[in-house]
């Protein structure tokens, strides 16, 4: 049975003549190489590589996009706007019905915009309500974005990381290595080709009652005891479990014991469901 989920994001047109040059400049993705109709998650980065802004960008066309981005990053579009008094681009909020979509695989609902994320996930974007009898669940929508390895930015996390820290050279089209330049674009390929990086992004879980923070710390054992290690990225209780995205030393080994500062609880590692570059 299919699943309806609202979701709290909000959902801007990036239109003009320069469109796709604008963004090609300024973000992680090959904008030039995304087919019309397909959508990636991207990154905008600062100058010194650290992501302003993760979300999702979909092309109608080269003079048409639509940007998908965390209500809680909404200031991060003032960064990404930056240079567009020099470019004919405009950027315009839209009031639309942004849904996810489980198990919803019949043709009775037809929204404007539909975005597979895989099997059995999709993201809706309609200009008018959808006639579909939504969930309050948004835990479970939330769980299958942690268990997807699929990072979600906080304002305690923006300017923190470099794409790869959150693993995004592994999912979808977000990274691109040979597109040329944009902001950022020279720490991403030092990272790259120097490997420089040495964090990675781990799925997480366990049984606590407790929702960490985003931006805060777990607590790896070490032989005298416990210490402080890694950054939790997201979080989110489901159906009697804890799930967390959480950036950690790209070597940890599966079998590390890991828990919970607030509560003790312990952590078990997950498998990433791709390959990490």
């Amino acid at each position: 049975m299919a699943t309806f989920i609202p979701l709290d994001w909000e959902l801007i047109e990036i239109s003009g003549p320069d469109a796709q040059k604008y963004l090609q400049g300024q973000l992680t993705c090959d904008v030039n190489a995304l087919a019309a109709g397909a959508s990636t998650l991207t990154a905008h980065c600062d100058p010194k590589g650290k992501m302003t802004s993760i979300f999702r960008l979909l092309k109608v066309s080269e003079q048409q996009f639509f940007m998908l981005i965390n209500k809680g990053l909404f200031t991060a579009l003032d960064a990404l706007k930056k240079y567009a008094v020099f470019s004919k681009v405009t950027f315009t909020p839209l009031d639309w019905q942004i849904v996810g979509a489980i198990d919803c695989h019949c043709g009775k609902v037809n929204p404007q915009y539909r975005l597979e994320l895989d099997e059995q996930r999709a993201i809706l974007l309609n200009p008018t309500a959808l006639e579909v009898s939504l969930s309050d669940c948004t835990e479970q929508w939330a769980a299958a974005d942690i268990l997807a390895g699929l990072p979600h930015l906080t304002a305690a996390t923006q300017n923190e990381f470099i794409p790869q820290a959150l693993n995004l050279q592994a999912i979808e089209q977000a990274v691109s290595f040979s597109k040329g330049c944009y902001i950022g674009q020279e720490t991403v390929a030092r990272a790259k080709y120097r490997g420089i990086n040495k964090r990675a992004m781990f799925i997480l879980q366990g049984t606590s009652s407790s929702l960490p923070q985003s931006g805060s710390a777990l607590e790896m054992q070490l032989e005298n005891g416990w210490r402080q290690t890694g950054c939790i990225i997201n979080a989110t209780q489901y159906e009697g479990k804890l799930y967390l995205l959480a950036v950690l030393n790209q070597e940890i080994e599966v079998q590390t014991a890991l828990r919970l500062p607030e509560d003790h609880s312990p952590l078990q590692i997950l498998p990433l469901p791709y390959t990490l570059a």
